[in-house]
């Protein structure tokens, strides 16, 4: 309760000096996705109900960088998804679409602080003010989810005067994630309402056998505590100008990162200098070798760094990641920087992709510049690559979602 307590004020919640806090502790903010969710289709339902209109086609509006849990609420708890699709150079939910995508049986519009993909902060604040006028032409009173799971403990610390929280009238929840940015070990969450009108006191169980009363709302009854008091433990321990110190060295270390990987000449950024602190970058030249590669090759050096193609309708963008948390120092920073020079280096010594045919014999023929027929020895390291690529091609081939996992 002191956790919840502490993180809603952190997120401006309207309340008073005696008024406790409405929320809960979670395995992680897919959990909390799930109940906010849930809150807003019952209220929603409630609505309808009382209204006699029909409450059998409920939906969610999101942009197409949504994580992959809210595709999990749609399809578990029957609400139809409707994704705002990406375009190339904007990886973020439009406001204008998505407020055009409103119709009466939409229960919330989901925005996001800190996309998956590169960590961008969605304008909640437009999205809040469309949003507004909207629901005066239409009589309709469509409310804002926040997902802010990376973003919920960044923006209050980097970004002070951005508006995005409870300052908004039309944002009834937030969840954040503690695992990330929360400075905890994984396996701890949270949701906050509004207030208690935005959560549905028929979601709420009331158990007695504990000792006293204790209201429940979770999907899991039974969980380990170490989480909460980890949380409970960073809140007090670090306090605000704690969490402001880590998130400013947190982006001290990613400017050193970007600006090293912009010195090479070979990378377009693609994550914003306001958002969550990591990296986001695509090659300015794929034709002779891919993005893939290069986070096959940075595993030598022992670096995991992901290399995943965007969403629909800029699904021909491949983008690596590097993400910058309180333990990514500025030496590793520079250090990855060096270790990323290496692998261009060994690729530019490799044949192009142009010539270099899929194949798993011992030998390739190509054609060259000359057009002549020659016979190239496969290295392991290619025949390596090569199986790595065709059971990514297998595995893509076969996956039913676009979700970022």
């Amino acid at each position: 309760n002191r956790c919840v307590n502490m993180i809603a004020h952190l997120f401006n919640a309207p309340l008073g000096e005696t008024e406790t806090a409405v929320g809960v502790g979670t395995v992680g903010s897919s959990e909390a996705i799930m109940l906010a969710g849930l809150a807003f289709k019952r209220k929603w339902q409630n609505k309808r109900k009382a209204e006699g209109k029909p409450f059998d086609k409920p939906n969610i509006v999101t942009g197409a960088n949504v994580q992959v849990c809210w595709e999990k609420f749609a399809r578990y708890f029957e609400v139809e998804l409707k994704e705002v699709k990406l375009s190339e150079g904007y990886y973020v939910m439009d406001p204008e679409k998505a407020v055009e995508m409103v119709d009466e049986n939409t229960i919330c519009v989901a925005a996001i602080l800190g996309s998956t993909l590169n960590g961008e902060f969605e304008d909640v604040k437009l999205l809040n003010d469309l949003l507004v006028i909207k629901n005066k032409e239409t009589g309709w009173d469509t409310p804002i989810h926040v997902d802010a799971a990376s973003g919920g403990f960044i923006a209050p610390f980097l970004y002070p005067e951005l508006e995005w929280d409870f300052r908004l009238p039309l944002v009834k929840s937030i969840n954040v994630s503690g695992h990330k940015y929360g400075l905890v070990y994984a396996g701890i969450g949270w949701v906050v309402w509004r207030n208690k009108e935005d959560l549905p006191e028929e979601l709420i169980f009331h158990i007695n056998y504990l000792g006293a009363d204790q209201p429940t709302f979770t999907l899991n009854f039974s969980k380990g505590s170490s989480q909460v008091i980890a949380q409970y433990y960073q809140l007090i321990r670090l306090g605000h100008e704690g969490y402001r110190n880590v998130m400013e060295n947190c982006r001290e270390n990613m400017v050193v990162l970007r600006e090293g990987l912009e010195k090479t000449g070979r990378f377009n950024i693609v994550s914003k200098d306001e958002g969550v602190p990591l990296v986001a970058f695509s090659l300015k030249d794929s034709s002779s070798h891919t993005e893939f590669e290069i986070s096959d090759m940075l595993r030598r050096y022992g670096w995991i760094v992901p290399a995943y193609t965007m969403p629909p309708n800029a699904q021909h963008i491949t983008v690596l990641r590097v993400v910058i948390r309180e333990d990514f120092s500025r030496t590793l920073a520079e250090r990855l920087v060096i270790d990323i020079e290496k692998v261009m280096r060994e690729l530019d010594e490799l044949p192009s992709r142009i010539i270099h045919k899929i194949s798993l014999g011992e030998e390739k023929s190509e054609v060259n510049g000359d057009n002549l027929m020659v016979t190239v020895k496969k290295s392991d390291m290619e025949k390596q690559r090569e199986v790595i690529n065709g059971w990514k091609k297998f595995v893509s081939d076969r996956k039913k979602t676009n979700g970022i996992c």
